[in-house]
């Protein structure tokens, strides 16, 4: 074989590569039509965007069946902080009698490790989200991200000691150091009853609970104290987010339930 054969031989050998190289790419992407990446196998800010909006803004996406056929919950927990067994398996029942999803949900959850602090502000918590959350919103499946941390909000009063926060359209913390500190009261609930408790209100305001992103059928917001319902019993009653609150409104040390007129608004907005 001459020079100039070599050359061209060599040539067509590199222009099949990267055909191969390029068909393996275009096959990838077309297989997974739901994927979080865009052509360039990127997570760029466009996508990250769909789940920095408004607590409630996702409502009707994560409670019907329309647009988003499936929910995928992301669960990071600090080491020593995961939520009890007990805890997920009332969120799951939680979550399966309220989202009305044709191809259900799938639920993740996974231990970090993270630097030792004595409080949290909300830009901390925006920002281990942005460093740890691997899942957005997809043209069939909507997603949500969730984090139990160690240490206390930075954003407590002396009388308000918050359990947990929903802080954007599909976003939660929980404070599961604080929720342990509350559950080791004499006489306090479970731990199990406070954490579910708080999970299942937290997540009941992404819902759009109440009046914020899903519609009141009948007046039953207490506007004194933000987006909750004005039934004591209710599980959105405000009393739910502290652990000072919490232990006062808990009876018999049963996990508080959505009242029906929280029910009737999360079914007209499209759940079950």
């Amino acid at each position: 074989m001459n020079k100039e054969q070599q050359m061209n031989f060599k040539t067509t050998v590199y222009s099949l590569l990267l055909t191969s190289l390029c068909i393996a790419c275009s096959t990838d992407s077309e297989s997974d039509s739901s994927s979080n990446q865009n052509n360039t196998g990127i997570i760029t800010e466009e996508i990250k965007n769909r789940n920095r909006k408004n607590v409630g803004d996702s409502a009707n996406d994560l409670l019907a069946n329309a647009t988003y056929k499936s929910t995928i919950f992301e669960i990071f927990y600090v080491k020593d902080y995961k939520p009890t067994e007990e805890t997920i398996e009332n969120f799951k029942a939680f979550v399966t009698d309220r989202l009305n999803k044709s191809k259900g949900w799938e639920f993740r959850l996974e231990e970090i490790t993270v630097p030792t602090k004595s409080a949290y502000t909300l830009d901390e918590i925006k920002a281990m989200e942005n460093n740890l959350r691997t899942q957005y919103n997809t043209s069939d499946k909507v997603a949500v991200f969730g984090i139990y941390l160690d240490a206390k909000y930075a954003g407590n009063t002396e009388n308000n000691s918050v359990l947990g926060i929903a802080y954007q359209n599909t976003s939660f913390a929980i404070f599961e150091n604080t929720v342990k500190n509350f559950g080791n009261k004499p006489l306090s609930p479970s731990r199990t009853v406070l954490s579910t408790t708080v999970l299942n209100h937290e997540f009941g305001h992404l819902l759009g609970l109440v009046n914020v992103g899903t519609a009141m059928q009948t007046n039953h917001q207490d506007t004194a104290h933000g987006k909750h319902c004005d039934v004591d019993n209710c599980l959105m009653y405000w009393t739910a987010e502290t652990g000072e609150g919490l232990l006062n409104s808990i009876t018999g040390g049963k996990i508080p339930t959505l009242d029906a007129q929280c029910l009737t608004d999360l079914k007209a907005n499209g759940g079950m």
